[in-house]
């Protein structure tokens, strides 16, 4: 039985030749949205003070707001922002009116966006600053998908939960943009060297996927090397600013690529583990085995049967 093709590369000459081409980078963020709203309240409404595991933005659609905030009271009025650190004693009450608000709590696994957020002293975003302004369109976006209830689009739908997903994410580029300006002028270096780190890890995921794209091979010039090279930095600088930002070594950082992408290809029995090998770039197979075991506790062939039980022996 002849082995499964390998799908062609971008740079197969069997392809139309392109004369330009882009790479957009990988996506690997988590995002988590709990108790999205907006709820309109009366003159006698309030809410005790507690605290939560999440960030929270919070902003009035009408009316007026009093937040205490770690014990400090604000005047929050319509359209101003309120962006809530994690653990954070915070209460709120109406200003003598009833008012409309807009809160949603969430977490995000991306470590330059969290501290950025991190560095932020600022509370209250009012309404005619630059933050809040950049946010309104953003925020429309997301306040307008309440109306798919009314056209009775089901709240549960998939269709709507992608919606939501898209809008907020969209929320969050705005948001890093706005804020960014704002982070650029606080004291600290923690801000620049997460984002140094995330320049890093990066190079270390393309790394990985040239790999893939032109069966290349993982060298010391493509790993921590190369890439301190690139930036024009040194190698431990380099592996000091990423170990302070991710808590492991650019190099445990690429291994666990590695190994993700091993084990996908592992799970899809059309792939051989020679091929595997060659795609990770490891020429010789048994490198890749003693490799992979490493990691893993498992050779690449138990692997596989432990998830792939019914693909043949290689």
């Amino acid at each position: 039985m002849s082995s499964p093709r390998l799908p062609k590369s971008p740079h197969d000459p069997a392809l139309t030749v392109a004369r330009e081409e882009f790479f957009f980078p990988d996506v690997r963020t988590t995002v988590n949205l709990f108790a999205i709203h907006t709820r309109s309240v009366g003159r006698d409404w309030s809410y005790p003070p507690h605290e939560h595991p999440q960030y929270e933005i919070n902003i009035v659609l009408a009316g007026e707001q009093i937040m205490v905030v770690d014990g400090r009271s604000y005047i929050q009025r319509q359209g101003d922002l309120m962006l809530l650190r994690p653990g954070i004693v915070h209460s709120s009450c109406s200003n003598g009116e009833g008012f409309t608000y807009f809160c949603m709590h969430f977490d995000i696994d991306d470590k330059l966006f969290l501290s950025l957020l991190s560095r932020l002293e600022q509370v209250l975003f009012p309404a005619d600053g630059t933050v809040a302004r950049q946010m309104e369109r953003a925020l429309g976006k997301l306040l307008d998908l309440s109306a798919l209830d009314d056209m009775g689009i089901n709240g549960d739908s998939v269709a709507k939960r992608m919606r939501i997903q898209s809008a907020v994410f969209e929320l969050f580029a705005t948001l890093w943009e706005a804020v960014s300006s704002e982070a650029a002028h606080l004291p600290g270096r923690g801000y620049v060297q997460a984002e140094l780190a995330h320049q890093i890890a990066s190079r270390l995921q393309g790394r990985v996927n040239l790999s893939y794209r032109q069966a290349g091979s993982l060298k010391k010039q493509d790993g921590i090397e190369g890439i301190s090279s690139e930036l024009g930095i040194s190698v431990s600088h380099c592996n000091r600013v990423f170990r302070s930002v991710f808590g492991v070594s650019p190099r445990v950082y690429l291994s666990e690529l590695v190994l993700h992408e091993a084990k996908l290809l592992l799970a899809d029995p059309q792939w051989s583990v020679q091929q595997i090998a060659d795609l990770l770039g490891y020429g010789d197979i048994a490198h890749f085995s003693r490799q992979f075991k490493r990691w893993s506790g498992q050779s690449p062939t138990s692997y596989r049967k432990s998830v792939a039980p019914e693909s043949s022996s290689e």
